[in-house]
């Protein structure tokens, strides 16, 4: 089965994206994807494409309970901590470096 697909800003009324069903406090709940949007795109490349659910069979998001609040304290905690010198950096460590600013260029802390 293909997917009605529908230009960029013309989808018609009672679709929408994950982030717009998020934003109305729901979320897809399991279904499938109803249609798609195309926005087309310059220098022979294909359209982007975003995927379209239904509001009216979307589902209300799950609330957050006490033990999940705790699990993502702990996960944001742990991109703060430096895997070398084991300090909290005050700000999550960039990916990119895999550690803090101080341990990536030790050259430049000392000439300051």
């Amino acid at each position: 089965m293909t997917l009605p697909a529908y230009r960029w800003r013309l989808a018609p009324e009672g679709y929408a994206t994950r982030r717009q069903l998020r934003a109305l406090g729901l979320r897809p709940g399991g279904q499938e994807v109803a249609a798609q949007l195309e926005r087309p795109r310059r220098r022979r490349r294909g359209p982007l494409v975003a995927y379209l659910y239904r509001i009216d069979t979307a589902k209300p998001v799950r609330p957050m309970t006490p033990a999940r609040w705790a699990a993502l304290a702990k996960a944001n905690t742990a991109r703060r901590i430096c895997p070398e010198c084991r300090r909290d950096a005050g700000y999550v460590i960039p990916p990119s470096l895999g550690m803090c600013g101080s341990c990536a260029a030790p050259e430049e802390q000392r000439a300051t």
